[in-house]
């Protein structure tokens, strides 16, 4: 069966494929699903192993709830298929994936399939592991997209490519938290709603805010409270942060009574918070000098993407850390890619960020400019609406704008932050920035005219005074 490595054999049966998905090129292999979850797979043959002759073998290796569970999935179908249909023995099996070479994985519930695919090759010469860019699709919850199914693609330590099938109870759209103690430290308009989805997922969480009445509902929601980073680090396996800036994030860590008073060997420390790439290298070289594991995590969303459980995570730093996170960013986001090393995450959300507030600023323009030569803005919105720059998020922004709401869902004193430490980046870099220079000149003149608490959108403000 080859080696094995932390990913189990897991029971499938072939089927037949969607009329549209076609097979890969150059490999002989069958279309699979995966009892218990649900999820189905392209499987090179070689992968494919007897169901009836591996299963006592398998069930000795294998004590996982889940794995058993799949197993009496198997045995309910056999036992409802006699009598009604022959069942060929050989399209039970058992999966050994240890070489996956395409997979896809198919929504069972959406009335259109919906493919995702990964294409991989274990290559000696070029070793997955080396890849920074890896992604990890955290795809379960059902709740977030209807008959959503999980698939984790992961690499053993052998540097090869694996799937492991089953990682979290997708069917009913829950998900299996870890048996982790999680502390979170910042309950601001991120952290809050990543806290919220931390606890509905069944994690057991200490939280911290600055100021304390906002833990307040988070301990009725079942919570527990911390006095100080430091007692939150040292009570909890995973501490997670989300403050404001680069400042905030140090004090917290390296201030009194901070997290790193906390830190002990084999403690977790994940930084959420969007910040410079130099920041997170000194905060990880603090972490690690005490024994510490970091991780750095921000998130790409806004408050409402945070209350819905659909953030996407940017991480980097302590690979290990990222695995024992899978449920709480199962718990968070729709989807976490892992970056390499720590700082990573840091320059690409940066850029990110350096984009859509340059955008933001741009729409803000547009809209400024039509009313000052006589266009309707209404006009020029559902114009815009039905040509290649259409979205949510310009849709949203400008129909607020044009209602006069400005209630912040990301602060416009966060994106200029973002703007000065990304045209900063630039700098070292040697890299020209002269439109996120010039959005970031906006942006100041917006925060000049007292809007840096309200949303990004205000900067349509520094257009009209």
């Amino acid at each position: 069966t080859g080696k094995l490595g932390r990913y189990p054999p897991w029971p499938g049966k072939v089927v037949s494929p969607p009329k549209d998905l076609k097979k890969p090129r150059g490999k002989k292999c069958h279309f699979v699903k995966f009892f218990g979850t649900e999820d189905h797979a392209w499987i090179k043959v070689e992968q494919l192993k007897p169901y009836h002759a591996h299963k006592e073998e398998m069930i000795k290796i294998n004590k996982g709830k889940r794995f058993q569970q799949a197993v009496d999935a198997v045995e309910d179908f056999l036992k409802k298929a006699k009598g009604k249909e022959q069942v060929r023995a050989f399209e039970m099996y058992l999966v050994f994936p240890d070489s996956l070479y395409l997979c896809f994985l198919i929504q069972k519930y959406l009335s259109l399939a919906f493919h995702i695919v990964g294409h991989f090759h274990s290559q000696a010469q070029s070793p997955v592991k080396d890849d920074p860019h890896f992604h990890h699709f955290l795809l379960s919850q059902s709740e977030k997209v209807r008959g959503s199914m999980l698939l984790n693609i992961l690499r053993s330590d052998s540097g090869s490519t694996s799937i492991q099938a089953a990682d979290s109870t997708a069917i009913n759209g829950s998900i299996t938290p870890t048996d982790k103690r999680i502390g979170f430290l910042g309950l601001g308009l991120m952290g809050s709603g990543i806290v919220s989805n931390l606890l509905k997922m069944g994690h057991v969480v200490t939280v911290w805010n600055r100021t304390a009445e906002k833990c307040d509902l988070f301990i009725q929601e079942g919570a527990r409270l911390g006095r100080t980073p430091a007692e939150v680090a040292s009570m909890c396996d995973i501490t997670f942060s989300c403050v404001s800036d680069p400042k905030a994030a140090r004090d917290l860590v390296l201030g009194p009574s901070g997290v790193l008073q906390g830190i002990r060997p084999g403690k977790c420390y994940v930084e959420m918070s969007t910040v410079d790439p130099e920041t997170i290298t000194e905060l990880s070289q603090v972490i690690t000098s005490r024994g510490g594991r970091f991780l750095e995590a921000p998130v790409a969303g806004s408050q409402q993407l945070s209350n819905d459980g659909m953030l996407v995570i940017l991480a980097a730093g302590d690979r290990t850390v990222y695995e024992d996170c899978s449920s709480c960013f199962q718990a968070m986001g729709k989807t976490s890619f892992f970056l390499g090393e720590a700082g990573n995450a840091a320059r690409m959300m940066l850029i990110l960020n350096m984009v859509q507030g340059s955008f933001m600023a741009t729409i803000a323009e547009g809209l400024t400019l039509a009313q000052a030569t006589g266009q309707s803005q209404q006009t020029f919105l559902d114009i815009l609406c039905q040509g290649q720059m259409a979205s949510t998020f310009v849709d949203q922004k400008c129909q607020n704008i044009l209602q006069g709401n400005f209630k912040p869902d990301y602060y416009l004193k966060h994106i200029q932050k973002d703007l000065r430490l990304a045209i900063s980046m630039g700098d070292m870099a040697n890299h020209p920035t002269p439109m996120a220079a010039a959005a970031n000149e906006v942006y100041k003149r917006a925060k000049a005219l007292d809007q840096s608490d309200n949303d990004i959108s205000a900067v349509y403000r520094a257009y009209i005074h």
